[in-house]
């Protein structure tokens, strides 16, 4: 057994189960892929001071969970705890919002930090998919990023999930809530750091799962009271174009997500198979985070979808996913001569686009086809001595158990015929 584990709160995905997370990932993008969204890749440390001022100076995941470091030139970076402000910040160093091409539609998978409690569902090192639409201010935008993510979930098979919907208001509006919100919240008997919160941005305590501060809240002033005429509506046509996609959603009028970036539509996907973490992925628009990170105003909507806890909604919901075998055919030679020649014919299977393994380090028949079997392999090819004088191989259907030979120089198309 080895010295080292992993790190406490993170894991390690391995086959068979890492395939299982590739076709979430897969099955997560295929519509954002259909829809205009082109890859990116940003790198997995930034600037603390990006997260700082786009995140938020009194979220939790800046003030508690984010990994910050010195590099040994003096630099504060850190690793990043999200997506959409590494993305964004890419978009403007490249200056994609110039190309003329507006919205920018970007989409992203990678691993992502955050210093928790590690519990199941949460943990300190996670990986998500996540999408960007940046620079319009169109609420279809905000509409397609829903149905996409409903989208995607409904082709992995999952149904029991829900999405919670709202909208924060913008600048215009937003600030008469705030003040009316800190004044609620001031005749309240809150400690010290949620009293400290509720001054630098009051909406996050809304957001706030403790039993007793929720119990306190009720009576709180509600935003749909004090939205503007122009946010209401944008909202309504959100919500629109949602039904009429005949997507369902819940209107929630706390949901306020732990990012002080989001403005007017904001969204959770929620799985009430997942116990406390419920929440499998999220987002909303995020007008004037563009500006707060030193570029120009670009209104943006985006969401972030979890990848592990995608994956335990699934199990939660009993749904296996169809994934094909990782090895089609196994070759098990029978002597010095069967495995140069079977090897051979391994790389031609290969080239052909077959997957295609071999049964390494000189094993007898017995384990050759124990690891055959292992592998999933619909066929296996078996040659020895005597098959090759006869230029021929054995070619035995895993699923029938049947077994008849193949001329060896035939023995390529034959298989690419059956697997056809």
């Amino acid at each position: 057994m080895s010295t080292f584990q992993a790190p406490k709160g993170t894991y390690d995905l391995l086959p068979p189960v890492s395939a299982t997370y590739l076709a979430v990932r897969e099955a997560i993008a295929a519509p954002l892929r259909n829809s205009g969204y082109g890859y990116i890749e940003t790198p997995g440390f930034e600037n603390v001071e990006l997260f700082a001022r786009g995140v938020g100076e009194s979220t939790d995941i800046v003030t508690k969970e984010m990994y910050a470091f010195e590099t040994k030139g003096g630099d504060q970076l850190a690793l990043r705890p999200e997506g959409t402000a590494s993305v964004l910040r890419a978009a403007l160093e490249a200056n994609l919002h110039k190309a003329g091409n507006l919205p920018v539609k970007l989409w992203y998978s990678g691993s992502y930090y955050r210093y928790e409690r590690p519990q199941k569902g949460r943990y300190r090192h996670f990986s998500q998919v996540g999408a960007e639409a940046i620079g319009a201010e169109d609420p279809a935008l905000d509409a397609e990023l829903i149905i996409l993510a409903d989208q995607a979930y409904r082709s992995l098979g999952l149904r029991n999930f829900r999405i919670l919907l709202n909208s924060l208001g913008d600048k215009e509006c937003r600030p008469v809530y705030r003040e009316a919100l800190q004044s609620f919240l001031r005749g309240l008997d809150l400690d010290a750091e949620t009293v400290r919160r509720a001054e630098i941005n009051p909406l996050r305590v809304l957001d706030d799962k403790r039993a007793d501060v929720q119990k306190q809240l009720a009576g709180a002033p509600a935003l749909r009271d004090y939205l503007c005429d122009a946010c209401k509506a944008y909202h309504e046509e959100v919500r629109a174009l949602i039904t009429a996609a005949g997507v369902a959603f819940e209107d929630n009028e706390k949901l306020v997500r732990g990012l002080d970036y989001y403005t007017r539509t904001t969204f959770e996907f929620v799985h009430d198979g997942l116990g406390s973490q419920s929440a499998v992925g999220g987002g909303g628009r995020y007008d004037g985070l563009s500006e707060m990170i030193g570029g120009p105003a670009l209104p943006s909507v985006g969401w972030a979808l979890g990848v592990d806890r995608t994956v335990l909604a699934l199990e939660a919901e009993g749904v296996a996913l169809d994934i094909p075998a990782v090895t089609a055919v196994y070759a098990v030679p029978l002597g010095e001569e069967a495995r140069r020649v079977l090897f051979a014919k391994v790389v031609e299977l290969r080239k052909a686009g077959v997957a295609t393994d071999f049964s390494y380090g000189g094993k007898g028949l017995k384990g050759a086809m124990k690891n055959a079997n292992r592998s999933g392999a619909r066929y296996v090819v078996v040659a020895g001595e005597r098959d090759l004088a006869d230029g021929q191989v054995q070619l035995k259907d895993m699923e029938t158990g049947e077994q008849e030979p193949v001329a060896l120089d035939a023995i390529v198309a034959e298989i690419r015929r059956r697997l056809a």
